[in-house]
């Protein structure tokens, strides 16, 4: 298969690394001097240090020879956008000239249109499109470590594509036909994974650790209900599985957010040190708008919005929801 991931982070030149052993794989990085790089050294240290790239590999900076790669592929060509949720619009809009299936990495609401990918694509007419999704440090793809993705899309055939494209070596696939389940996990996952790890930066202990993650897990459902998600999927590792790595893997980023929120640090100096995008940060008040106007309650998610938007400290956030009216576990709230 001809193979096109645009977008030369982590997760993008982790994925296309890992294709290149059985497919065509080109990977387009929008910086020619990065491609350059990328190209001379077979290395990616910005994001992926220590990572040997496969000299069958190809890197590419000129967008149009990217999409075309894919294109000759006929069928047998996809492209996958690797780039921030921000991108996401763009570059759909401009793989809609390579012809083949579209999928995609990012995780969140689109900030402004507060729309999912499967929404943002079914606002520009792509139909062949899915997400790719799951528990997955890109570190680890890398570097061979067995990883578990969910490849969620509407499109049948589409789904029975990925699993050519993307399943073997390490990498497991499993399908679905639910992308908004899969999309709404990937998205709160990183909100709630700020809010553990601010309680793990204040030494809160592991039993707030637990309650974090099983609470925000209900927040994660109640919303995905309400757009339209399946329960199972919520179970499954686009959800619970993705909640899990993110909230108490140290290699999230999002984690690594709250834990310098806790020690007092500012936001903007938390994002500058960190140097990658924590997509919980951008997509927290999304998430939070979204379930208002459905009238879904996300206590830990307001909390989370909050602390960020520096109304707010940890503290005090940690003190309102310790004081919420005692309720039934099954009803709403944390």
């Amino acid at each position: 298969m001809r193979i096109t991931v645009l977008g030369a982070g982590a997760w993008g030149t982790a994925l296309a690394a890992c294709l290149a052993a059985r497919h065509d794989s080109l990977l387009w990085a929008r910086d020619a001097a990065q491609a350059a790089i990328l190209s001379a050294t077979r290395r990616n240290e910005r994001y992926l240090p220590g990572i040997d790239l496969p000299a069958a590999l190809r890197v590419e900076a000129d967008f149009d020879a990217a999409l075309a790669h894919a294109r000759a592929g006929g069928e047998g060509g996809l492209v996958v956008v690797a780039t921030p949720m921000s991108g996401l619009r763009e570059m759909l809009s401009g793989a809609a000239a390579a012809n083949c299936g579209i999928w995609w990495l990012c995780k969140g609401f689109e900030a402004g249109s507060g729309a999912l990918g499967h929404e943002v694509a079914r606002s520009l007419g792509e139909e062949r499109v899915g997400v790719l999704s799951g528990p997955s440090f890109a570190i680890e793809v890398a570097r061979g470590c067995p990883t578990a993705l969910v490849a969620a899309s509407a499109d049948a055939a589409l789904r029975e594509q990925a699993l050519e494209a993307f399943h073997g070596d390490a990498l497991r696939i499993y399908t679905s036909a639910d992308p908004v389940g899969v999309e709404v996990g990937g998205a709160v996952k990183n909100v709630i994974a700020i809010a553990t790890g601010i309680a793990d930066g204040m030494a809160l202990g592991m039993n707030a650790r637990a309650a974090l993650i099983t609470r925000g897990l209900a927040e994660m459902t109640r919303l995905g209900l309400a757009l339209g998600a399946r329960a199972d999927t919520l179970i499954g590792l686009s959800g619970v599985g993705d909640l899990v790595l993110t909230a108490t893997g140290d290699l999230s980023r999002n984690r690594q957010v709250g834990l310098q929120l806790a020690k007092g640090r500012a936001l903007a100096d938390v994002l500058a040190a960190l140097g990658h995008v924590a997509e919980g940060v951008y997509s927290a008040p999304t998430v939070l708008a979204r379930a208002k106007a459905l009238g879904v309650d996300m206590p830990l998610t307001a909390a989370v919005v909050a602390v960020l938007a520096g109304r707010i400290t940890a503290a005090q956030a940690l003190e309102r929801l310790m004081r919420r009216e005692a309720r039934a576990e099954s009803e709403t709230g944390p």
